[in-house]
Formats: C-alpha cells, structure tokens, sequence
C-alpha cells in the first residue's frame, strides 16, 4: 500500500522517512543532506547536477539548497528510504575526518555502493523496531561510517549570490506569510522585474515566487511538526483558507497536512491519498 512513515531517532538533527508513492514532486529544496535508496520501482529527477534516473538499489542524494524534482518512472509507485541529516550534524559527525566541512557534498545524485547500501538498509531495519533498538552510540557509529565514505569536497564553490539577490532573499525567508510584491522587490534589487526574475531563478533555481510558495509551505511543515492542526497552521502562514493550504501541501508533500501531522506525531505509516 502507497504511503509515507516517519520514524523516530535517538539523534537530534536526523530524520529518518520511508515511503511508497507515485506522487510527482515539484521542484523543492531542503535545507538539509538526504542519503537514501530506492528498494522498489524507479525514478526520475532533475537537479543543479544535472537529471539522472534511478533504479531499484541504487543510492539516492541530495544537498542542503539543492533544488530538484522527482517522478516515477512508468507512473507506477516507487518504495524509497532516506536519512536526512541537518549540516550540524554532518559537521559534527565528521569534524575530526576533515578541517572543514563547509565545502562537502554528495557528488552523485545517484550512485551504487554496496557497503552504504547494506548500511543504510542496516539502520531502517533497525528503525522498524522502534527507539529503543537504535541507541544513539550506535547511530552516531554507523553515521560516520556513510558520510565519511559519500561526502566529497566540492570540486567548484557555487558562486556567490549578489547582494541585490540576497536582500530579496532575505526579505522572502523573513516573512514567507506575506504576498511579496514583485515591482517592490525588483525595485529592492535595483532590476527591472524581468531582470530580478531571470537572475534569481539562475542563482537559486526558484523564482521568487516560488522561492516563497516554498517557504511559506516549509513554515507550514514545522508547525504541524509541532502539534498544531492544520486550521491554525493555514491562518499562521497566510493561506487563504485550510483548504488551500491542503492542496500547496499535498502538491507539494505527496500527503495532505492532517495526514503528515499524524504521521510525524504518532510516528505511524499513513496512506498516500490521491485526491
């Protein structure tokens, strides 16, 4: 049965999500390090690394920013595991491999290693079986082994974004609730709106638009995350109505918010509804 699980960990910064669906995302980023696999089916995605398919046992990943998509190959449901990691505790995991670790990535968005493989599917194992059967010495042991195995150093530092870009950027992540008018912003950076438009997209990979919908739709993830239901979220962050709000997410989540808050919360599979 299509559907997505959370399940809980003994470490702060590391989540841990299994899931079955044929829901086609849309480009998105994270804002942390995701490493996982494909256990059935097949996907495609595109990302700043290029677009790449992946087949059932191959090693899938993404970097903090990094903005990508994803669909089943053939429409039909594709089963994936992935670990996704907070850049506090990749640091932290590998401070003592390397001086700094501001400029490692995952080079490959898809690639095969049978010794992370057996790792990872090691841990998901574990995690089937609740808490207490993955304490955090153990965790930490086998997250060293992975990242310090899959994390590379970035062969080329992405440029860096304008300041004119980095204001607007700034003024969308402090209030993601606010419809950002398009003329104020380009007048902020000093562009004409065509001129803001193409050179955020180049820079980010989003438009601001986008870069805001996504935002605004990641404020709305924390919040369930923190308990509270989706009536309260969708006012919180400036939704016309719930209603609205369950369409952006499920587009965007592959499952509705009430669907997502109760798996996060009970730590307990729900289905993948279509509608």
């Amino acid at each position: 049965m299509a559907g997505f699980r959370f399940h809980p960990t003994s470490i702060i910064g590391l989540e841990a999500v299994s899931a079955t669906s044929a829901h086609v995302f849309p480009k998105h980023s994270h804002d942390t390090y995701g490493i996982g696999f494909l256990s059935a089916g097949g996907q495609i995605s595109s990302s700043g690394r290029g677009q790449v398919e992946a087949e059932a046992g191959q090693l899938i990943t993404v970097n903090p920013g990094e903005v990508h998509d994803g669909a089943p190959i053939g429409r039909t449901p594709r089963s994936w595991r992935m670990l996704y990691l907070t850049p506090a505790l990749v640091t932290d995991s590998i401070s003592d491999l390397v001086s700094s670790t501001s400029d490692l990535e995952f080079e490959c968005p898809v690639f095969a290693d049978t010794d992370i493989r057996n790792h990872l599917a090691a841990l998901h194992h574990r995690f089937d079986h609740g808490p207490q059967d993955h304490p955090a010495d153990a965790l930490n042991e086998v997250l060293v082994l992975i990242l310090g195995k899959a994390l590379l150093r970035r062969r080329e530092a992405p440029p860096p974004l304008p300041a004119s870009l980095a204001r607007v950027r700034q003024r969308l992540d402090e209030d993601p609730t606010t419809l950002a008018d398009l003329s104020g912003l380009a007048r902020e950076a000093c562009l004409s709106r065509f001129q803001l438009i193409r050179a955020f997209l180049r820079h980010t990979g989003l438009t601001p638009h986008a870069y805001r919908m996504q935002s605004r739709a990641n404020l709305g993830r924390r919040l369930l995350m923190q308990g509270l239901v989706p009536a309260e979220v969708a006012a919180a962050c400036g939704y016309v109505d719930q209603s609205h709000m369950h369409r952006e997410f499920r587009r965007r989540f592959g499952l509705t918010p009430g669907a997502y808050r109760s798996a996060w919360l009970g730590c307990n599979p729900v289905q993948d509804e279509s509608t």
